[in-house]
């Protein structure tokens, strides 16, 4: 059973990025809104919110791969990504360039990111031992 939750919890990982990935990639400017950005008043906005959401599910497609390796090394850097994805959200909101409710929901999706990681990981070693 063990196994199967290291695969559920990197299946859900992958997952919530393809999700957000596909939203902010496809609907940038309500991806853009959801962080308390007027993409009129900041075009550059939905460029980077674009870029986010490439790199997003791009993330969320390596924890698909048939490719075992791969499948590792990705869950091996995702806490790396959530973490810091988190603190910069936080930091963010901290300093007021996010405005307050949208740090707090993007710092609770990375942090529930990070430990779907760091579940799968810890699950997939124990499945090994």
């Amino acid at each position: 059973m063990r196994g199967g939750f290291a695969s559920a919890a990197r299946i859900a990982l992958g997952s919530v990025r393809l999700a957000n990935g596909t939203a902010a990639l496809l609907a940038p400017d309500a991806a853009a809104k959801r962080l308390g950005v007027d993409p009129l008043a900041n075009p550059a906005a939905v460029y980077v919110v674009r870029m986010f959401g490439i790199r997003t599910m791009l993330l969320g497609y390596e924890l698909f791969t048939r490719d075992r390796q791969a499948r590792a090394r990705a869950l091996r850097l995702a806490p790396v990504i959530h973490v810091t994805d988190a603190a910069a959200a936080a930091l963010a909101g901290a300093s007021g360039r996010l405005p307050r409710r949208a740090a707090v929901v993007a710092t609770a999706i990375s942090t529930v990111n990070a430990a779907l990681a760091l579940t799968a990981i810890r699950a997939g070693r124990r499945r090994t031992r």
